[in-house]
């Protein structure tokens, strides 16, 4: 990082044109920001923040953006990580909800109308749609990246190659 150039700097999405710039952005920014520590808590938290602020500069009505990790005392369980929104279910099991269906199948989950997923798990009533990818390492899921959105259709499959591309690295530059 440049002398001049603060942390917080890089939350700023102004001046970017379009959906795609904003997400490269974060995928650059993290990859900057994870290259000072290899700390998992670190750089998800960062990496919250990142996609926190980066859906607000593209005016989606993000609600929640974090992570769940895998539950040290249960291998079938995830358990609330960094994240940036209201208070979340702690624990979620594999196979539960968006969220537990991403890591027990570790496979993306782009739900345009959670009204309408089966089995989700409402823990902000007013979230209308979701996305969420599964971080895998070696084969092993490790936790899933969520962010949930006010509106339906919040996300698509842009969204969608960008969160599995900045997943990867996640994946790779934290020891977890």
């Amino acid at each position: 990082m440049g002398e001049d150039k603060h942390h917080a700097d890089y939350s700023n999405y102004e001046g970017a044109s379009s959906k795609e710039e904003v997400l490269d952005s974060v995928i650059c920014s993290y990859t900057a920001l994870s290259s000072d520590t290899r700390n998992w808590v670190a750089n998800l938290a960062n990496c919250s923040s990142l996609i926190w602020h980066a859906y607000h500069s593209l005016k989606v009505p993000v609600n929640w953006a974090g992570f769940y990790v895998l539950d040290p005392s249960s291998s079938e369980q995830l358990i609330l990580g960094p994240f940036q929104g209201k208070v979340a279910c702690q624990q979620i099991k594999f196979g539960r909800g968006v969220c537990g269906n991403a890591a027990s199948t570790k496979k993306t989950q782009l739900v345009p109308d959670v009204n309408a997923y089966p089995g989700h798990i409402a823990c902000d009533g007013e979230t209308k749609s979701e996305v969420v990818v599964p971080i895998v390492k070696d084969g092993k899921v490790l936790g899933v990246l969520d962010i949930d959105c006010l509106v339906e259709n919040g996300f698509d499959e842009k969204d969608v190659a960008y969160l599995e591309n900045l997943v990867s690295k996640i994946a790779e530059s934290s020891d977890w």
